[in-house]
């Protein structure tokens, strides 16, 4: 091992004293501990998703509602470890991003072109409906706290929230929103449990109805179609996952993936602690009522809606930026590496102040919430999430035909598909319906 290697937190990669590597934000700083991935992975995956899975359950009903999120925590969990595992497949080399990993199973063109369209349309997506999710939040702390206040639009809201990415954007790597991270992490179990408590706490209503949500057969049908894009839109975390796992030290004898899996295990607990109260209790409590965002069905005490939207603010402002890194990483890498750009603090400045403003202006002008979730879950995540990795393991760890793992990744396959397919035709039905009243920039 080199000197710059060790200093980097070991080898693994033949790219380690690259100096433009050691430049961009995934490939930076190696010296993360196995606690920095519980913190990335919950504040990845539990943010904007957990709030609307009460509404996701009064489309899906009891028993399809409670199979399809259990089924998901066990498919994702099964295809975040076999990511884990393929990141140092390779000896001597580290796939530090999904496009790599990609490239390596489909060729380095085909690869790009699978792989990163989805990637980016799950981590731009992500970053806009956290943009919506941040300002209503706002707005919703506003609105409680001072209710005969003057009404100000929800674009101003957004527009606060837009300002802190601003100055957040200019951390040069993951490690460097560490602390962010660790916040917004605290921050999910937080609000995940005033939102189920305050359910409890409030009761279950006489006039609670069970039964679909939609009042005509069609509208049952694009309900639970835009309901599983709900689903898969609350388990995204697949798409930072192979980053995330880059910023660790790594070497022969203690490779990356323990500490990684580690901290995948941790965050996964508190996913289920988060999803599952707060999806069955919510669902419990308020039916077919149910708001597409929980903490909107909950008026009173107005203190505890208070706390509990200034959780989700630092939430998604930390989640906001994990999935940003991504989109700064391959953006910065593809100027540097292909348009022969200087790194530089100016380069950086003007790539990050323009995303940021781009997914405020898509935010702005697109605040459909629910169909968003619906929109994005089914067409982009589920692919990353559900069934690539699957492909990818079939191709480059070749189990054995028609055994367990081979039927294993099969089913995971089909199930992907379908969900990819299906999702995204009920969530375009719900933006449109949710689109007709809708004055721009209101």
């Amino acid at each position: 091992m080199t000197e710059v290697e060790k200093k980097k937190g070991g080898s693994g990669s033949n790219e380690t004293s690259n100096p433009i590597n050691n430049w961009l934000p995934v490939t930076s700083s190696r010296t993360a501990k196995w606690y920095y991935s519980a913190f990335h992975n919950v504040t990845a995956m539990v943010g904007a998703g957990v709030l609307g899975l009460p509404y996701a359950m009064s489309h899906l009903g009891w028993g399809p509602g409670v199979t399809v999120l259990v089924l998901s925590w066990v498919i994702t969990l099964y295809t975040l470890w076999q990511m884990v595992e393929m990141h140092e497949m390779v000896p001597g080399k580290r796939f530090d991003r999904y496009h790599e990993l990609g490239q390596e199973a489909f060729g380095k063109k085909l690869g790009l072109w699978i792989v990163v369209p989805q990637q980016l349309m799950v981590e731009v997506g992500v970053n806009i409906v956290y943009m919506v999710t941040g300002g209503k939040s706002l707005q919703k702390i506003y609105q409680t706290a001072c209710p005969n206040c003057q009404n100000l639009k929800t674009t101003y809201f957004i527009m606060m929230f837009g300002a802190l990415q601003f100055v957040l954007s200019f951390c040069p790597n993951f490690n460097s929103i560490t602390i962010v991270s660790f916040l917004a992490a605290v921050m999910s179990l937080s609000y995940s449990t005033i939102g189920w408590g305050a359910s409890a706490h409030k009761g279950i209503a006489p006039e609670v109805d069970y039964s679909p949500r939609a009042s005509t057969s069609t509208g049952r049908v694009f309900g639970f179609l835009s309901a599983l894009g709900d689903v898969a839109f609350a388990f995204a975390g697949h798409n930072v996952v192979l980053e995330i796992q880059a910023t660790m030290p790594s070497t022969p004898e203690k490779p990356s993936k323990k500490p990684m899996w580690r901290g995948v295990i941790i965050a996964y607990i508190v996913v289920a602690v988060c999803y599952l109260p707060v999806a069955f209790v919510g669902y419990r409590v308020f039916g077919n009522s149910v708001e597409d965002n929980i903490l909107i069905s909950l008026e009173k005490p107005a203190w505890l809606i208070i706390m509990a939207n200034a959780f989700v603010v630092v939430h998604v402002i930390g989640s906001y930026q994990v999935y940003a890194m991504g989109v700064f990483d391959m953006v910065e890498s593809y100027l540097v590496k292909q348009r022969n750009f200087t790194p530089s603090w100016t380069l950086r400045s003007i790539v990050r102040t323009s995303y940021v403003a781009l997914t405020l202006f898509l935010g702005i002008t697109f605040p459909f919430f629910g169909g968003l979730l619906g929109f994005f879950g089914g067409f982009a995540f589920a692919p990353t999430t559900y069934f690539l990795p699957c492909i990818i393991w079939l191709i480059l760890c070749k189990p054995k035909r028609f055994g367990l793992s081979w039927f294993i990744n099969w089913i995971c396959i089909i199930l992907g598909v379908l969900l990819m397919i299906l999702a995204p035709i009920g969530a375009l039905r719900q933006i449109i319906l949710q689109a007709k009243g809708y004055e721009f920039y209101s």
